[in-house]
């Protein structure tokens, strides 16, 4: 997983990313494919 200061670009890597908010982090998860996967916070 890769933490970025953006993830605006990551979410365009993939039409199947989703951009998720827990506990007061930002993550991109993508259940089709598992690799893109990113944090922010």
């Amino acid at each position: 997983m890769k933490v970025r200061n953006s993830l605006k670009s990551l979410k365009a890597r993939d039409k199947n990313c989703k951009l998720v908010r827990r506990r007061g982090k930002v993550y991109i998860i993508n259940k089709k494919n598992p690799r893109f996967k990113a944090r922010q916070g």
